[in-house]
């Protein structure tokens, strides 16, 4: 019980932090922006200062709203350029220049990818979430499915499949395409989301899950640790190299 609730509230706080890591930079981005306008308002010259000679509390609230809609505009601005070709040709050339500074660089790329990952429409892409005997029978990894396959792809086997996108972890924005036998995956009973934290967090993050059917398991174990002593293997050579002996005939015969 004491370690089941260790693991609730480990699982807890790490997919806290998975919402709150980039919601907080962006925070402290608008803040960031927001005090430098500010500073830069409060010491404007009186002669050319607009709420020169203003209530107080007026000029400070002008300053706080001019503080951040100035942060907003400036994100609304980033995301027009990044729509339009020449803007997200600038873009690109920003990124370049970024990620060639060592630790700002790899920072900046894992907070895009993460940010891509959440913010993304998923509901758009994948259907649903499935469980793919991958990369070899045995192992089992989180696959979703985007689809049916095409009909030209369709009539070369008699199995229906179903088009499976096999993420990384933990940059789940990568991976494998693959046409996977409908009745070879396992459905799961799990969101996308729920999806998305298991892979970011390397399975550290486990939701409850519950599948629409189990793999099948054999119903009677092997003993494939148990080898024949050399005595043993030389009576069993032994006992094929005998002929059988008709005991019926024997019978007879008496």
């Amino acid at each position: 019980m004491l370690e089941r609730l260790k693991q609730d509230l480990k699982n807890d706080l790490i997919a806290g932090l998975l919402v709150v890591i980039p919601l907080a930079t962006t925070i402290w981005l608008t803040i960031t922006i927001a005090t430098w306008v500010i500073n830069f308002l409060t010491q404007i010259p009186k002669q050319i200062n607009p709420f020169d000679g203003l209530d107080p509390i007026l000029t400070n609230a002008l300053n706080i709203g001019v503080g951040i809609t100035v942060p907003l505009t400036f994100i609304l601005v980033i995301g027009l350029m990044a729509r339009n070709f020449v803007g997200r040709w600038l873009l690109d050339l920003g990124e370049q220049i970024l990620q060639g500074i060592p630790l700002a660089g790899a920072i900046y790329k894992t907070l895009k990818q993460l940010l891509e990952t959440l913010l993304r429409d998923s509901q758009s892409r994948f259907r649903r979430v499935v469980m793919v005997e991958y990369p070899r029978p045995g192992v089992w990894t989180l696959g979703f499915v985007t689809g049916a396959v095409s009909p030209q792809l369709q009539a070369q086997v008699s199995d229906p499949l179903l088009s499976v996108f096999i993420p990384t972890t933990p940059n789940p924005t990568s991976g494998w395409y693959a046409m996977v036998p409908e009745n070879e995956v396992i459905n799961i009973s799990m969101s996308i989301e729920d999806a998305f934290k298991i892979l970011i967090s390397g399975g550290i993050v486990s939701p409850d899950l519950e599948a629409d059917r189990k793999p099948m398991r054999a119903t009677m174990p092997l003993n494939l640790n148990r080898r024949k002593k050399p005595r043993e293997l030389e009576r069993s050579l032994d006992d094929l190299n005998t002929p059988q002996v008709d005991m019926l005939s024997l019978e007879e015969e008496v």
